[in-house]
Formats: C-alpha cells, structure tokens, sequence
C-alpha cells in the first residue's frame, strides 16, 4: 500500500495518513503536527533540537526522566537473554522478583501482584477479581460497580463504563451494564485551596446512597483514582477516603484504588494509599512502574483476596481464568526492575516529596492571572483550570499548543492544564515552567 496524503513536517519528514492517533484531532494534527525527535532527562527535543520541557513526565509515565541508561542497558541484555516467556503455565524469575519488590513498595496486607500490559487492562483485571472473590465467598449476585462523575479509568469497555467523563462515554453509549457513579469531589467553596480541601468529605455518603438503592449485596466494588488526575487533578477532600473506606468495610464491598497516575511517587509516598492513610482492598498501577520505557501493568491485592480465590479452585485446577500473552512479559519485568533501582538508589519519591511544597507554592502564584479559574495540587501532580472561551475545552486545546511552541510539554484536559513534573525536576525546572505557564496564560488575556 502507498502512503496516501504525505504531509511535510516542519523537519521535511513526510507523514502519511495511515496512523489513527488516539485522543487526539487527527486532521489538525496532520494539518500542523506537534513531533518529539529524541528526549533526555527532564526534556524533549525535536528535530531541530529545540528543547521542549516536560511538564507532565510523558503522560504521568516518566518520574525518572528520559533515557535513563540502566532501563535501556537492563532491557537490551533482557532481549538477549530471553525476549519472551509464556505466563500460562509457564514463568521466569523476573516475574516473582518484581512481584516480591512491588509488595515491598505496597500497603499491608496487599502482598499479591497479577501482571498485565496497560491500566485498561488492569482496570479490567481488578473488576473480574472482584467478581471472582465474591464468586468464591458464595455471593455471586455482587456483581455491581460503584464508580464517579469524571473518573477515567482506562479506555477498554469496562473502563469506559466505570468511566465519568462524558466524552469518553457519549460515542459508545452503555457498553457495560450495571455500572453506577457516585458525585464527583470538586466543590465552589475548594476553590484555589492549596493540597485536600477540607470541605466536601460528605460526598462520600453517595456510596451509602447507592447501597441503599442498589442493596450491598449486589455490589462488588466502589473503583476510584485517590487523586482523580486525567479528569484535571481532584485532590479529595479530608476524610472522604476513609469514609469510602468505612462504608465499603461495613458492607462488604471491595475498594479498589486505580493508581495508574498516583502510583511510584507521585504523592510523595510509593503509593496515594500510602500518603492518605486509606488502605484499600485492590490497587492498579502501570505507567510508571517502567519509567514508561515499555508497556506493563499490575494488579495488587489484598492476602484475604488471593487466599479466597487460588483457595476455591477444585482438585489443584486453574483458579482464575484470566490473563494476557503480556503478562509478566520477562523485557518488561527487566525494565522495571531497573527503575524500581533507580527510584530506590536515587530516592526520588523522597525527592518529590521535598519539592512538592515549593512546586505547589509557585503554581498558586499564577492564581492573579485572570485567566485562571481554579488551581489545584497535591504532592507533584496539579491542575491549572482556565475560564472557557466559548466551547468548552477549546481555549485548554490552544494553550497547550502554544506552550508546546514556547517549548513547555503539558497534558491538557478540557480547560485544565495538568501538570505532574519529573521528579527529578530542581527548583530552576519548577521557576522555568511556571514561567512560560504565566507567559502563556497572560497571552489569553
């Protein structure tokens, strides 16, 4: 087949049209596109070697910036080693060592890790777990989930169904049933309020809400982000976690925290469970687990959960009929062994944790800016929500382009910038980017 369209780039590399790029406005994209060549440490660069400073770690991937040698070298010698391995009745010790380093990393009781190959699939991996359990406890009616208004939770079918973001959901009607969404956390009265608000706990009564509606009885799990981070960073509120937490222990319901975004550092502890005290039942992690330099995922859980279900499996067979060709893929356990490494060796969630305040204390300097609605943070992700200038979600669209020209990578929701920094970041990188933030933000005016 011959390339339909070629586009000339800015560097003369021909695109043609045969790539569909996800979440993204192909046609203005083809029209103008936005290229990385190469990327180091705490910038991309593109092919004129124009350094672009990332604000946003990739896509929340990145804590430990880019080509990292050790990944790189852990991975090549990987390959040559073994490049594959099945996960069906078959294994490599990479698989068990990872297990072993992230249970370190994890809240107790969750000792247990079941590998897979992106947060969807975790996502996905964590409602049937759920489902399994109850199964094995001989409830099978609880079958029900208890998700919130702008959640993202992956774009598989069920995440989409979990999913409380109405463009993630309007193109594909109701793909999973019995699904049901609790409110949101953002209130007026948080407004500009630096890390957890401290109004809003109550919303947690939703759950009880819905219990009551629904019966306990029917539900397997309440699934929510502890930040919400791709809807434009929600920090809940003091004491909404443990209410949540409360509620799902008196009436038997699994609590599932989706950490794809919280998870290794972001909130200053190996996980959000961690640095707001609320251990829940599940926890899903991805994206940083590699540094981002190769695709994995995994699900953590609970003793009581791993015991119940490998326990009522019949005559030493297959207790839990699931799984995918990539899970514990022996590359991507390399991989992530070595950046475990680096975030140890290097105490990068240490790190993060010390420059959170000033990281936080600078962003909240942009609030005189009129075109700043709301900003909000925790730990070293944050959200800049910016007054909408006609359609909803069209003036993020332009600021985020025009920061990427000014040379500021960003990930923009709607009409909010999110911004979740390199750990590795210094407080000249925090200056540098609130800088071209303010520049830009200045310019809507």
């Amino acid at each position: 087949m011959s390339a339909a369209n070629p586009i000339e780039t800015r560097d003369s590399t021909p695109l043609g049209t045969q790539q569909w790029l996800p979440f993204t406005p192909n046609r203005e994209f083809l029209a103008d596109p936005k290229l990385f060549a190469s990327a180091s440490r705490q910038h991309y660069y593109d092919a004129s070697g124009r350094a672009i400073l990332d604000g946003s770690s990739g896509l929340f991937t990145t804590p430990a910036g880019h080509g990292r040698q050790e990944i790189a070298q852990a991975v090549y010698d990987q390959l040559l080693k073994m490049d594959f391995c099945a996960g069906f009745t078959r294994a490599h010790a990479g698989s068990f060592a990872l297990a072993e380093r992230l249970a370190g990393l994890l809240p107790e009781p969750l000792n247990h890790v079941f590998f897979a190959s992106s947060g969807s699939d975790a996502v996905d991996t964590a409602m049937k777990i759920s489902i399994a359990y109850h199964r094995a406890r001989r409830e099978p009616s609880r079958t029900m989930f208890v998700s919130r208004e702008r959640a993202y939770h992956g774009s598989n079918l069920s995440g989409t169904a979990l999913s409380g973001m109405v463009n993630n959901r309007r193109a594909f009607g109701n793909p999973v049933s019995g699904v049901v969404h609790m409110r949101h956390t953002w209130l007026p009265e948080q407004r500009m309020q630096p890390g957890q608000p401290t109004v809003g706990a109550e919303l947690a009564d939703d759950l009880l809400r819905l219990i009551q509606l629904h019966g306990a009885e029917n539900i397997a799990a309440c699934v929510v982000e502890p930040v919400a981070g791709s809807t434009g960073t929600l920090v809940p509120p003091v004491g909404y976690l443990d209410r949540l937490r409360e509620l799902c222990t008196t009436h038997g319901i699994l609590l599932v925290f989706d950490e794809v975004i919280c998870g290794f550092g972001r909130t200053g502890e190996s996980f959000a469970a961690q640095s707001f005290g609320v251990t829940p039942d599940i926890i899903t992690m991805a994206k940083a687990i590699t540094n981002g330099a190769i695709p994995m995922s995994a699900v953590a859980v609970s003793d009581e959960i791993y015991r119940t279900v490998i326990d009522s499996a019949v005559d030493d067979g297959i207790e839990f009929f699931h799984g995918y060709t990539w899970s514990g893929h022996p590359v991507a356990c390399a991989a992530a062994l070595a950046t475990q490494d680096i975030y140890a060796n290097e105490r990068l969630f240490e790190r993060g944790r010390a420059l959170s305040p000033y990281f936080l204390n600078q962003l909240h300097t942009l609030a005189d800016l009129p075109a700043v609605f709301d900003i909000r943070g925790y730990g070293m992700i944050a959200g800049i929500e910016i007054h909408p200038d006609g359609k909803p979600g069209q003036r993020g669209h332009r600021l985020q382009k025009h920061l990427f020209e000014q040379g500021l990578h960003l990930k923009a929701t709607g009409d909010t910038a999110i911004l979740a920094p390199p750990l590795i970041f210094e407080r000249e990188d925090v200056d540098r980017m609130i800088g071209l933030l303010r520049d830009a933000l200045a310019a809507l005016d």
